[in-house]
């Protein structure tokens, strides 16, 4: 009897010894190192100076093209058909309480739509998708597509999504992706992909004389600080930019920072939720292009006034009715500052926690997420306008400082969100330490990454703010 309780004594020891091992090869506390004093900080800050060197901002005539493609996929095909977008089965993007199940129909049809802007050899092209996100991949494969057939950069591509949590899924790969996206589908990013290419290089080859002004409006009655309440502010302003071509035809990009969550995790059919009804608004009273960019969405909800597809109506409509009355105001010239900046940035190592104070170490949490070492970060100046790109659910409480620094320099800064790349929710490092989705499972990469962000975005504004 001694002999088994010494034996069992000896295996619980060892037991807890190797527990011990495995926690300490996989855990670690969490680095709180001042983003300053990180390598990475360093390293991105030289690439920000060596931007300097270069003039980025130029004055004169302004062109623009505009394009679109559905990106609305056939569902009920006899085989999968990426480049025709007809596939037997889909899942829809948004909410992981749908278990990735298939989508069952169309509540309102999904679109890709583009900006190409021009002033002589300088060129740039806003992408946005009726989407959850532009993932990585699907950015890279669309760059790819648009380089060969137009020459135009990745760099040059500044990607956006409305965010609806109602469309095109299945085109992730691991854990985190096809919790939010459903099941990997063969050919579904492909078929993005193409979409994403094909809205750019239709905008590129209507390149022509325009026209450009910028203006925004004040809804605090559809947004609120859905983390914090009203202990915290929001972010309650509408930005516009409007174009207009030499030949009457016009275009008019709009962000705003709630999310696209009206639509609940119930709805199986692809729609825009209420970006998708603002779009359609404008472009029906306008019979122009209209194109939303989620702007900071970090903890951001909306107030629709109703639930489901009601409330999503009548958001956007409101929303679309208040921006055609703020455009028929606004102020259009053909002689605009136009500028892009396209900032490749280290991140600094993923702090996946477990708890508060604890982390998964790097090599571990990328067995989770799929993430490279590196981000972009780019900037579009046109006129007094500046929208900042981020590759993220950036938070609207830190486009708040962003846009009052902007004023000090005379110009209108609008923070967009998911620009081709996705590294979680960044939202101000005084929540780092909640519990709770955003501060706690989504926030990726330690309680730095808020500042570093915002430092080097505040730096491209500076950059763009030069004549």
């Amino acid at each position: 009897m001694k002999r088994a309780l010494k034996l069992i004594g000896w295996l619980t020891a060892a037991a807890g010894a190797l527990l011990a091992v495995a926690a300490l090869a996989l855990l670690a506390p969490v680095d709180r190192t001042p983003f300053r004093e990180l390598p990475a900080y360093a390293r991105a800050s030289a690439s920000l100076e060596q931007a300097r060197t270069a003039s980025r901002v130029s004055f004169g005539e302004l062109r623009a093209g505009f394009g679109r493609a559905r990106l609305t996929p056939e569902l009920g095909a006899e085989r999968d058909d990426p480049a025709r977008g007809r596939f037997r089965a889909i899942p829809l993007a948004g909410y992981g309480a749908r278990k990735g199940q298939p989508a069952t129909g169309v509540g309102q049809d999904l679109w890709v739509k583009a900006i190409a802007f021009a002033q002589g050899a300088h060129t740039g092209v806003v992408v946005g998708a009726d989407a959850l996100i532009v993932p990585r991949e699907v950015a890279e494969d669309a760059a790819r597509r648009v380089a060969a057939a137009r020459g135009v950069s990745r760099g040059a591509l500044y990607f956006g999504a409305t965010h609806t949590h109602s469309s095109l899924g299945g085109w992730g790969r691991g854990v985190v992706a096809e919790q939010f996206a459903g099941p990997h589908t063969p050919g579904a990013a492909e078929w993005f992909a193409r979409q994403l290419a094909a809205a750019a290089v239709t905008a590129l080859d209507d390149l022509s004389p325009a026209s450009a002004g910028e203006g925004s409006f004040l809804a605090p009655q559809f947004v609120r600080n859905r983390l914090r309440g009203d202990a915290a502010p929001e972010d309650p302003e509408f930005r516009l930019l409007a174009l207009r071509q030499a030949d009457g035809d016009t275009a008019v990009m709009g962000s705003y920072a709630a999310h696209a969550t009206v639509l609940p995790a119930s709805n199986f059919r692809f729609h825009g939720d209420y970006p998708g009804c603002w779009e359609e608004t404008v472009e029906t009273s306008s019979g122009g292009l209209a194109l939303f960019l989620a702007g900071g969405t970090g903890s951001h909800g909306p107030r629709a006034g109703a639930p489901g597809l009601d409330g999503a109506k009548k958001m956007g409509k409101a929303l679309g009715e208040l921006t055609l009355q703020t455009l028929a105001g606004m102020r259009l010239t053909n002689q605009v500052c136009f500028g892009f900046v396209s900032l490749d940035i280290p991140l600094p190592p993923l702090q996946a926690r477990i708890d508060d104070g604890v982390r998964l170490r790097p090599w571990a949490a990328r067995s989770l997420l799929r993430v490279e070492p590196n981000t972009l970060l780019q900037g579009l100046r046109v006129g007094g306008a500046v929208w900042l790109s981020t590759p993220c659910d950036f938070s609207g409480e830190l486009a708040l400082d962003l846009r009052a620094a902007g004023r000090v320099r005379g110009l209108a800064v609008t923070a967009t969100s998911f620009n081709g790349d996705y590294v979680g929710y960044v939202i101000p490092s005084a929540y780092y330490h909640l519990a709770g989705y955003e501060p706690r499972l989504m926030s990726f990469y330690g309680p730095q990454l808020p500042d570093y962000l915002a430092d080097l975005l505040q730096g491209i504004s500076s950059l763009l703010a030069r004549p």
